[in-house]
C-alpha cells in the first residue's frame, strides 16, 4: 500500500502558516462532478461541502464567495448586500488568473490576488467543513472557525 502524500500548494502553506488543524480528503475527480461528486467520494453531506466561486463585480473587481455544495448563489442578492449594481461568475480562464488555481482546484486560501471573501453566513454555523486544498480532487476538512480566522470572510445570506 502506497503512503498518500499531500500535494504542496498555496493553500496548504498557508493553513500550515496559520497552524490551521486540517485533515486530508482526497477523492476521485470527475470533470464538471463539482461538489455532488466529492460529497459522493468521501461520504460526506454537500452541504458541509464548500465551494469556492471567483465573481466580479460590474467595474470587474474580483471577489470570492464561498457557497455551501448544495446551494446556488444569487447574484442579484449578493450584488445589492455588497452594493454594486451586478455580480458575474468569472470565466474560467479569467478565474484561474485570479485565484492561481484552476477551476475545479480552487482553493480560497492562497489565491494569487487578494480578493475580498464573502461566506454564506450559515457556513460558520457548521461543525465541520469540507473546501478545496488547492488541486483538483483534493479537499481539506476544518473547523469553520479556522476559515474565520484565516480568511476573516464577510458573512452574507446570499442562497436560492
Amino acid at each position: 500500500m502506497t503512503k498518500y502524500k499531500r500535494p504542496s500548494t498555496a493553500a496548504i502553506r498557508l493553513l500550515r502558516q496559520h497552524r490551521v488543524n486540517f485533515t486530508d480528503h482526497p477523492y476521485r475527480y470527475e470533470e464538471g462532478g463539482g461538489t455532488r461528486v466529492s460529497a459522493r467520494e468521501l461520504g460526506v453531506d454537500e452541504h458541509q461541502v464548500i465551494k469556492t466561486l471567483i465573481m466580479e463585480d460590474d467595474k470587474g473587481n474580483p471577489l470570492i464567495m464561498l457557497m455551501h455544495g448544495d446551494r446556488e448563489v444569487s447574484t442579484k442578492t449578493l450584488a445589492r448586500l455588497i452594493g454594486v449594481k451586478s455580480i458575474t461568475p468569472c470565466q474560467p480562464a479569467v478565474a484561474d488568473r485570479h485565484s492561481g488555481y484552476q477551476v475545479g482546484g480552487t482553493s480560497p486560501f492562497g489565491t494569487r490576488k487578494s480578493m475580498p471573501v464573502y461566506c454564506e453566513a450559515s457556513i460558520l454555523t457548521l461543525e465541520r467543513i469540507y473546501i478545496n486544498g488547492g488541486k483538483k480532487g483534493y479537499l481539506v476538512a476544518m473547523s469553520p472557525d479556522d476559515l474565520q480566522r484565516v480568511l476573516n470572510p464577510t458573512p452574507v445570506s446570499a442562497s436560492q
